[in-house]
């Protein structure tokens, strides 16, 4: 009896004890997709969400680093075309043979200069004295002395005077000043600039992209937060998609397709031709003198309460009369998903020449 009752005690011992936080909420998994937002629908193998989250982190922010840089880069690149290439640079502190000879007709201006004013100029002095003949006195050595400590407290007549010397160093010092100084570096030490900058990487809503959970099985949604003048999420999809196509490099493991979302509401007919409007006069405007071919993809996940003609056809109508259906070869196709109750629509371009937008098949060797 003992032998058991200490063998039962040791098992209870081992388990882990699970405590329950009774009334308080718990959150599972990330925060759930809802209207309003916009982003990149990507599916992925079934199980691998976690793992193609990551890459789709990733993925989008060199993707959008390059857009972003690929502008500076034009830019720079102007401006460097525009100052000339070779430019001749002089210090005023260098002994270079072109200072020298620079120096050297100052020096004859002012021999000019004393000749005029009848001083004698060292070069006549010699003269003079070689022409007169040496006869040592102590008067002649008394002038010679003279002569020496004259030439000594003679100030230099090349050196400008001192507060003529003063102003290129302001002049250059004020020039050598960084112009571009953040405003307000100085005001706050950089202890509190890295608290800020921190507390902005952990803030959810400052964050450029961040993760929605889109309650379907081998489906991630990842939500990004544009900024004002930044690449949206159809040109950066647009620029991985042509990137993949023609390098062929392996991008993703467990990745399959990445869809842009311009736009996200209720699944309903109502909602979706509300929200499908400013779509509608961005890529297809009345007053065009270019006619676009368009095409609708309709895709639906956990959801069979929806018709998928009466959403089709609701999309088509919203798009005005000089454009035209082209299911073969169109210019532009507008994308709906549907996943549970959410809808997600984006136009993109090239839809079918770029594999549907299937990042494995556009990376995967060509089939010999």
């Amino acid at each position: 009896m003992s032998s058991g009752a200490a063998a039962a005690g040791g098992v209870a011992k081992g388990r882990k004890r699970k405590y329950l936080p009774h009334g308080k909420p718990v959150r599972k998994g990330a925060y759930p997709l809802r209207p309003g937002v916009q982003g990149f629908f990507i599916t992925c193998d079934g199980g691998r969400e976690r793992q193609a989250t990551r890459e789709a982190l990733s993925l989008l922010d060199t993707f959008y680093e390059d857009l972003v840089d690929g502008k500076g880069s034009d830019d720079k690149s102007k401006s460097t075309l525009d100052k000339p290439l070779n430019k001749k640079i002089t210090f005023v502190d260098s002994d270079s043979s072109d200072d020298e000879d620079e120096d050297h007709p100052g020096e004859v201006a002012d021999d000019t200069n004393n000749a005029e004013k009848g001083e004698t100029t060292p070069s006549e002095q010699q003269q003079e004295v070689s022409d007169t003949p040496v006869v040592p006195s102590k008067d002649n050595e008394e002038q010679a002395d003279n002569a020496d400590e004259s030439k000594l407290k003679k100030p230099r007549v090349e050196d400008p005077p001192i507060s003529e010397q003063k102003e290129p160093k302001e002049a250059t010092d004020k020039l050598t000043e960084p112009t571009d100084k953040p405003k307000g570096s100085n005001d706050k030490p950089i202890d509190d600039l890295i608290d800020e900058d921190l507390k902005e990487l952990g803030d959810r809503k400052k964050r450029l992209f961040a993760t929605l959970d889109s309650g379907c099985n081998g489906c991630i949604f990842i939500q990004m937060h544009k900024r004002d003048g930044d690449p949206g999420p159809v040109e950066i999809v647009q620029n991985m998609m042509s990137s993949a196509a023609s390098t062929r490099k392996h991008m993703s493991r467990f990745i399959l397709r990445v869809l842009p979302t311009e736009v996200t509401c209720y699944a309903s007919e109502e909602e979706i031709t509300k929200a499908i409007s400013p779509l509608v006069e961005k890529y297809f405007p009345k007053e065009s003198s270019s006619v676009y071919k368009f095409a609708v993809l309709y895709e639906a996940r956990s959801n069979t309460g929806i018709e998928r003609m009466k959403i089709i056809n609701a999309v088509a109508k919203s798009v005005p009369q000089p454009h035209k259906v082209d299911l073969r070869n169109p210019d532009k196709t507008i994308i709906v998903q549907i996943a549970k109750t959410i809808c997600m629509i984006g136009v993109v371009e090239k839809y079918k020449e770029l594999a549907k937008f299937n990042l494995r098949q556009l990376t995967s060797p060509p089939e010999k």
